[in-house]
């Protein structure tokens, strides 16, 4: 088993819902992470929470993933405060869900561009500092990168190109030592497409399932890697 004590992390997204269930089993595991979101203020306030577990350090900034700079700037972060960077993990999302009849073109260009080119941002500014420390990406991806269904086309077209970019991307790095995972999650219990997370969410996976799946992978002995897992509730819903 790995030890991930003093290890450096950048996850997009990590103020909220899964994200933030990432960041906070990490931090529980000692590794100082950089979180980013939509504004600085809500980085702040999950930063706080994170501080108080008294495990690792975390730290976090305004950053779109729409643009790449402001990936740059989250990594230079990273960088400045600790020394290097191990771990991303892609996570920001957004979903627009409806019939292309009514899918508008921004529904479709906000989709694409935060699910799938946020990604890329992501990893190419990661990337130099990765081949570093030969560390790790993770995106969190989606069953529906898989099943699609009847009003998932901008969601559906994000997850199928995110699950095919991080596996064409895996066999990419590989021979540069990083190792490169995607999470295809069913129903978590999060605050997406404007769901108020309570008890008749019990049935879904938590936040801190999904956080538990990142730190075991992160864990798992540096010649094995699950190159793809899916993850689901293990009751549906009544």
């Amino acid at each position: 088993m790995q030890n991930l004590e003093n290890k450096v992390a950048l996850i997009t997204g990590g103020n909220k819902g899964i994200g933030y269930g990432i960041a906070e089993a990490l931090v529980k595991q000692k590794v100082n992470v950089v979180i980013t979101s939509r504004t600085q203020a809500a980085a702040d306030q999950a930063v706080k929470k994170l501080n108080a577990l008294r495990g690792g350090e975390a730290a976090g900034i305004q950053a779109d993933v729409r643009d790449l700079k402001s990936q740059q700037k989250a990594v230079e972060l990273a960088v400045s405060k600790w020394g290097k960077l191990d771990v991303f993990v892609a996570n920001a999302g957004v979903g627009h869900f409806g019939s292309v009849e009514t899918l508008t073109e921004e529904q479709w260009n906000e989709t694409i561009e935060i699910n799938l080119t946020g990604v890329f941002h992501g990893v190419k500014a990661t990337v130099p500092a990765l081949k570093e420390s030969k560390g790790y990406i993770i995106t969190i991806a989606s069953l529906a990168g898989t099943n699609f269904f009847a009003g998932g086309s901008a969601y559906n077209a994000s997850k199928f190109g995110l699950v095919g970019f991080t596996q064409a991307i895996m066999m990419d790095l590989r021979n540069h030592g990083i190792k490169v995972s995607t999470i295809m999650p069913g129903s978590v219990a999060t605050e997406f497409d404007g769901n108020k997370p309570n008890e008749k969410d019990a049935w879904k996976i938590q936040p801190e399932d999904m956080g538990q799946m990142v730190v075991d992978l992160l864990q798992m002995n540096p010649r094995t890697l699950p190159s793809k897992v899916e993850v689901r509730p293990s009751m549906p819903s009544k």
